[in-house]
């Protein structure tokens, strides 16, 4: 018996609104129930020795262990992991007939790390923040009300008394957050350009970069409530678009307690195995975390193409949004009759309608990045993207400039669909690294005329062996002639060289795929280049680009630029 992860949630999280601890822990030895029920045992027995008796304890089950937890006081988080592990190790003791640990010395412990880590000023000024009606946001570092322009920051460690700060200068910004699969980058990018043409500056997050307006304050993954704190917290953001990633929702919970809007915009497997996570059942309810910040007073925003949110979300009391890419949803149409917020396409078109509103927003013949309807994915985002703006108070000449503007190319929308012609053939360049994201590649580049097609496809060894061979068989569904397989030697993360490859082909192999017709190669570069020499005038390379971007950009560029000058 042995926990594999134990961590602080400091915001609204997957088991609850409330901050607290959990451990992931393991049972092999006894039945998860019973280890379960030892644990909540000691668990309450320490809670209650410290004063923490209104903490309230959770648990989840997952095959073959348990996610363990408890909500704690937002000053005491490091101490309240300290008091779970005592729990797990005096429950393992105790199901194991092991020697138990000393209670009294643990919670001895324990309470000198809560007095430790006590912090008076930072609770004041939460209280005071919430009395005020604005967002307080703490961390190990700094503290701030208010949000974006109207936010106030200091180090935790030097906060003012709550009555010399000048609350009339304090306010909160509007705050979308999206979450999902797939989409989340290209839809925070649209709904920006959209923010762009009102003239309303939005700090965005994403897995590329912090930016406010047009300025990157900080380049690399920031989807999680790091990125959102420092959006958050800069003077310039005059509304808030936040990328919402799983990892950041499992390991701390959300940034922040509320929100004006929040997205979901689909769920399909990636990243499974990961903090108890087994399934898209379990996935979809991590995914359903941003809930918790809109369900008192906000708009959540929902795919109803996607079963599964549909299925999950039947109980849910807060207002809804739906949005579908088929007029004739059932959902979508059962919600529309009941005067609800919905999104979708008419004719060609994009509509909103909300009671008796019905608004013809756009002509999708008119949106670059749906490629004239072909990349159906990027339909479905620009749905998303629409029914958020309108929620964040954007006018609607703004939303259809920006939709309009924003161009599907590697400046607008980096490794996302990026589309080139390049001496008589057509070139897609994507980051897709799971099935649900290949497969809508796939299927848009089987939309598009070619005489023939190459896929080029690697994939990271974190992932499963059936989200491999997945990954395949979403690649298959664009009918290549040729697929250039490629090794990402720096992503093999515990697998043996060349495995993932072997995996890859070997699926390959099972769709109908001869040797002849795979070709395999170092890195996604070297695909790149193999993949030019392979084209003629009139096919369509569909590149699966996973590392290395800004270099295949370059290639690509170069490419094109010779391909024009020979006229």
């Amino acid at each position: 018996m042995t926990f594999d992860d134990s961590r602080r949630l400091t915001g609204p999280n997957l088991f609850g609104p409330e901050p607290g601890a959990v451990l992931d822990a393991y049972v092999e030895e006894v039945s998860v129930e019973d280890a379960v029920a030892v644990w909540k045992h000691h668990a309450r027995r320490l809670l209650d020795a410290i004063g923490w008796n209104e903490s309230e304890l959770y648990t989840r089950r997952f095959g073959g262990g348990a996610s363990l937890g408890f909500s704690a006081p937002e000053d005491a988080l490091y101490a309240a992991t300290e008091l779970n592990e005592a729990a797990w190790e005096a429950a393992a003791a105790e199901l194991s007939g092991d020697e138990a640990p000393d209670e009294a010395s643990s919670i001895k412990r324990i309470q000198a790390e809560i007095d430790d880590e006590r912090n008076p000023a930072l609770l004041a000024l939460r209280d005071a923040a919430h009395a005020h009606g604005v967002a307080f946001l703490p961390d190990d570092d700094f503290a701030s009300v208010g949000l974006g322009s109207g936010s106030q920051t200091w180090p935790v460690d030097a906060l003012p008394d709550p009555d010399t700060v000048d609350w009339s200068q304090v306010h909160d910004v509007p705050v979308a957050l999206i979450t999902g699969t797939n989409g989340k980058s290209t839809t925070v990018r649209l709904t920006a350009a959209m923010a762009k043409a009102a003239a309303r500056p939005a700090g965005r997050c994403s897995t590329d970069y912090v930016r406010v307006g047009d300025e990157i304050v900080e380049r690399g993954d920031w989807s999680g409530p790091g990125g959102a704190r420092a959006v958050l917290r800069h003077e310039g953001t005059e509304l808030a678009i936040l990328e919402t990633a799983r990892g950041g929702m499992l390991r701390r919970g959300l940034a922040l307690r509320r929100a004006d809007v929040a997205l979901i915009t689909n769920v399909g497997e990636d990243h499974m195995g990961d903090y108890g996570i087994q399934s898209l059942d379990d996935l979809i309810e991590v995914k359903l975390t941003i809930r918790r910040a809109v369900e008192a007073d906000g708009v959540l925003i929902l795919n109803a193409d996607d079963e599964g949110l549909v299925r999950h979300t039947r109980d849910y009391e807060g207002e809804v949004c739906w949005f579908s890419l088929d007029p004739d949803n059932a959902v979508l149409a059962a919600h529309r009759q009941a005067g609800g917020r919905t999104c979708s396409v008419e004719d060609g078109a994009i509509v909103w309608t909300w009671g008796d509103a019905h608004e013809v927003v756009q002509s999708i013949e008119e949106i670059p990045i749906t490629l004239g309807g072909a990349a159906r994915h990027n339909v479905a985002n620009a749905l998303a993207a629409v029914a958020l703006a309108k929620e964040l108070g954007l006018p609607s000449d703004a939303i259809r400039e920006g939709l309009q503007a924003f161009r599907g190319d590697a400046q607008d929308n980096p490794g996302r669909g990026n589309y080139f012609e390049i001496g008589g053939a057509r070139v897609l360049v994507d980051f897709a690294h799971n099935p649900h994201g290949v497969g809508a590649i796939a299927d848009t580049a089987r939309a598009l005329p070619a005489e023939r097609r190459l896929v080029l496809l690697g994939q990271a060894g974190d992932r499963t062996d059936r989200e491999i061979r997945g990954l395949a068989r979403a690649a298959w569904r664009a009918n290549p002639d040729h697929v250039l397989i490629a090794a990402l030697a720096d992503y093999r993360r515990g697998r043996e060289t060349g495995e993932v490859p072997a995996l890859l082909d070997d699926e390959f192999h099972k769709l109908g795929a001869t040797s002849e017709h795979i070709t395999h190669v170092p890195d996604p570069i070297e695909g790149v280049r193999a993949a030019l020499d392979w084209m003629q005038p009139g096919d369509l390379l569909l590149l699966f680009v996973l590392t290395r971007r800004d270099e295949a950009f370059a290639i690509l560029r170069e490419a094109q630029e010779h391909a024009n000058a020979l006229g």
